[in-house]
């Protein structure tokens, strides 16, 4: 082993370059660590589920005629269309909802402009229908619902869940902010039979009026020596007393008639089947997703900060409480796979550190915080994220990527024994085991890589898995061929923190060899000879 063929190869020349292999080593725990920080962390991971929604309000319509008017319609549209796999619609009060299934490997953003361009393309649409709106259905990361409950009218609860949103909008690290649980707001204008017929009017001319008079619109530009001026109406009405200001009937004296000399108008709510309470009292709910850079203990921590002032601005009796916080469970799963992690390096440890060798112990444990970290680098050209199910493949990797580098440590170990110089019995010990632990690192990733490949949503979603698994394995294979061997390639100074530190091995260790020489070597003999039996 000590002549310059022995020496050739990479795991001779990096335990012999014990700087270059500190060097690699270093690389991945700090590469590894400034790559972890930009990873984006979410509950679970968010991607498209390859479906195209289309939804077109038709207010006012029952169930029947928003299938006859609008949903055959858009069906028999996009059935035909290249790369659509299937179409399902559903027809309810008001609103028809299709749903166009993208079939695998077709462009999902292609077939999305298709659909729009077909649907745009319809024109027998009821002249009530509103614009449609066509775009690939995403899941999104829901952090945090926020109820507001209490003894109050609707309402009161609406207004204050609507200043809730805004005020959480409005704050640093918080982007995306909507109402859950709450009715459209809606409202009402009653206009009775005799006072139509009073003054010679119908409902449809009543309507084409408030049409008319609540628009906001671009109107075109004017190019002028000073610059370009942009023109637009701005009618827009938000609340039933601005509608209440338009002109119906403009008299031959110069008087008008204003829709709130003929009409009841009343600001309220649609009337749908939805109730929304918290522990029997009327509730409404604001809901918190995570976006970009957010993460969802970041999102939470803000949230719950702002809720301390909010809740001293709310009226006596009114009760404001989340009541779903996914960064919970979140949190919990990086604990569970912290506690595994250190509960792992304390096994390793001791058990090495007792039967082998302390040094042995302390550089084989090394290769568990390193291979987690250096996964990342590989991890960051991928779309795995930190989440619930990648922190899970960390938690089932724990157990898995320790075992190259105790072989690997342990063979090592058996060559000092034997009398062999430290050098050489690294990089002899390092040699004769680094076919059978490539070929066993190599099996397990063979093992995770057809998740890779299962297509559809489930594809997208448990492609953490293996992404996650294959990375550590990797990392594990290179720390125990190309690190630790140079770790393990010379002696360190007789420290009396080492001598005592190897008092309990030398003990324990001709324990375990008594053990083997004694009792397991015969009965392995005897079992040898007795193959039948």
């Amino acid at each position: 082993m000590s002549s310059r063929t022995g020496r050739r190869g990479i795991v001779a020349w990096m335990a012999g370059h014990p700087v270059a292999a500190n060097l690699l080593m270093l690389g991945l725990v700090v590469g590894g660590l400034v790559m972890a920080l930009r990873v984006k962390q979410e509950v679970f991971p968010e991607f498209t589920l390859d479906v195209v929604g289309i939804s077109i309000p038709y207010p006012g319509a029952s169930p029947e005629e928003v299938e006859e008017g609008i949903v055959i319609a858009v069906e028999d549209a996009v059935r035909g269309l290249d790369g659509v796999k299937r179409v399902t619609s559903t027809s309810s009060e008001g609103r028809g909802s299709i749903s166009v299934e993208v079939l695998l490997g077709a462009a999902p953003d292609r077939v999305v402009q298709d659909v729009k361009n077909a649907v745009d393309r319809i024109t027998t649409f009821p002249e009530e229908a509103e614009r449609p709106t066509v775009s690939l259905i995403e899941n999104r990361n829901l952090v945090l619902s926020i109820a507001v409950s209490g003894d109050f009218s609707e309402a009161t609860l609406r207004a204050t869940a609507d200043r809730l949103r805004d005020d959480l909008t409005a704050l640093e690290g918080i982007t995306q902010v909507q109402l859950g649980a709450a009715k459209p707001l809606e409202i009402a204008i009653e206009i009775p039979q005799g006072t139509l017929r009073n003054y010679g009017l119908t409902l449809d001319q009543v309507a084409r009026e408030i049409r008319r008079a609540a628009l906001d619109l671009p109107a075109g530009s004017l190019k002028t020596d000073a610059g370009e001026i942009l023109f637009r109406t701005t009618e827009r009405r938000d609340a039933g007393a601005e509608f209440g200001e338009i002109p119906i009937i403009a008299n031959p004296d110069g008087s008008t008639v204003r829709l709130s000399d003929i009409a009841t108008i009343r600001d309220g709510f649609a009337d749908i089947d939805l109730e929304s309470g918290l522990n029997g009292l009327p509730a409404a709910t604001v809901d918190v997703y995570r976006i970009g850079e957010e993460t969802p203990l970041s999102v939470s921590a803000a949230v719950n900060a702002y809720l301390d002032e909010f809740r001293s601005q709310v009226p006596s009796g009114m009760s404001v409480e989340i009541i779903r916080d996914d960064s919970i469970v979140y949190r919990e799963r990086i604990q569970l796979l912290l506690r595994n992690a250190m509960l792992g390096l304390v096994l390793v440890l001791l058990m090495l550190g007792l039967f082998l060798d302390p040094r042995l112990a302390f550089w084989v444990m090394l290769g568990i915080p390193i291979s987690i970290l250096g996964s990342f680098l590989f991890l960051s050209g991928t779309d795995a994220s930190i989440n619930m199910i990648s922190l899970f493949a960390f938690i089932v990797s724990l157990g898995i990527i320790v075992d190259d580098a105790i072989v690997v440590g342990e063979n090592i170990y058996e060559k000092r024994e034997q009398g062999i110089p430290p050098l050489e019995a690294a990089i002899a010990g390092a040699r004769e085991i680094a076919g059978p632990v490539t070929f066993a690192v190599l099996t397990n990733i063979v093992a995770f890589t057809p998740m890779l490949f299962v297509p559809g949503a489930s594809g997208k979603l448990f492609m953490q898995i293996p992404a996650v698994a294959i990375s550590v394995f990797a990392v594990s294979l290179i720390e125990s061929l190309l690190v630790l061997p140079a770790h393990l390639s010379h002696d360190p100074r007789p420290s009396l923190f080492w001598r005592v530190a190897a008092i309990p091995s030398r003990h324990f260790g001709r324990g375990l060899q008594w053990t083997i020489e004694r009792i397991y070597s015969p009965v392995a003999y005897a079992a040898v000879r007795n193959r039948y039996l």
